[in-house]
């Protein structure tokens, strides 16, 4: 086939995969590039003495400069997804003033990670300072970006708190829906596998191991369940080892409790109470014989402490 051939076959083939689009509703969509770089800039002016900017080593000169640049990047990425909206039509001036509501909410997610922070520095004896867990702990920048676009998802700004927290779950890991409600002192400990549903609610000084769900014990219904609380409760001072998962709208994981690892939950839990899985069985096999052991530990299913 010569250049010419070729040609024609790619243009039938980009003309097939555009013949059944709709020119009347195509609309631009946030640049994934423009996000991934607010989310640093974000990270910078929430801790500006532990991550570098381009515009000098004193906070005092690059936190307003930074600010400035994310009120400019982050308003033109929310016009793009406000435009369609009937909201937008009636007054263009609408992404200026949400970005603006954005960024009186930094203080306060300052003040909620601080928390986070120390309940990690606190609950981690890995962890040398407080420096190495705001650089380096994948959970606090999982719950960082989280606490940003979750601001975003309570002003209605569509698509972008989710591109947001997708950024952060391929990074970590950890997919955590920017719907979700998180109390202070949260902290995620390792953190790979880690899903919290959009309509999850969380208290204060709550604990989570890597590979935990906090999600909907079923989704069948599909749209119809917009709307509708499809995720756990857990209530303050609660600790989920690995594993674990805990399902259902209705279920609620009261104070103090301890989730064992690889608990599977879906009804409510009283507080003070301690979940765990029935005793496993390790299997060895040595030449022709099999010795079965039971593991060496509690057997519960759950008992109040």
């Amino acid at each position: 086939m010569d250049k010419t051939g070729e040609i024609a076959v790619i243009k039938s083939i980009a003309e097939a995969v555009l013949s059944d689009r709709d020119k009347e509703t195509a609309v631009l969509y946030p640049d994934k590039d423009v996000i991934r770089e607010i989310i640093n800039k974000l990270r910078y002016i929430l801790f500006p003495e532990y991550f570098s900017s381009e515009h000098g080593s004193l906070p005092e000169y690059g936190v307003g400069a930074a600010l400035e640049e994310v009120f400019h990047r982050l308003e033109t990425q929310i016009a793009i997804v406000l435009k369609p909206t009937p909201e937008y039509k009636a007054d263009s001036g609408i992404a200026r003033g949400v970005t603006l509501e954005f960024l009186k909410k930094i203080p306060a997610i300052r003040e909620y990670l601080l928390t986070d922070v120390e309940a990690a520095y606190e609950g981690d004896p890995a962890a040398y300072s407080k420096a190495e867990i705001i650089i380096s702990y994948p959970g606090i920048f999982a719950v960082t970006v989280q606490r940003i676009a979750r601001e975003l998802y309570l002003l209605s700004v569509p698509l972008i708190p989710r591109m947001m927290t997708e950024q952060a779950h391929g990074v970590t890991g950890i997919d955590i829906h920017p719907g979700a409600s998180i109390g202070k002192y949260f902290f995620i400990d390792h953190g790979t596998g880690i899903v919290i549903g959009e309509t999850a609610v969380i208290g204060n000084h709550v604990k989570i191991y890597q590979g935990v769900t906090v999600g909907a014990l079923s989704t069948r219904g599909g749209q119809l369940l917009k709307g509708v609380k499809r995720h756990p409760t857990i209530e303050d001072y609660v600790t989920i080892y690995s594993g674990a998962s805990i399902l259902g709208g209705s279920t609620v994981i009261g104070e103090n409790t301890v989730i064992g690892g690889n608990a599977f939950v879906t009804k409510s839990v009283p507080e003070k109470t301690r979940v765990s899985v029935k005793n496993p069985e390790l299997q060895f096999k040595t030449g022709e014989s099999t010795v079965v052991k039971e593991l060496e530990q509690d057997e519960f299913w759950y008992y109040t402490i």
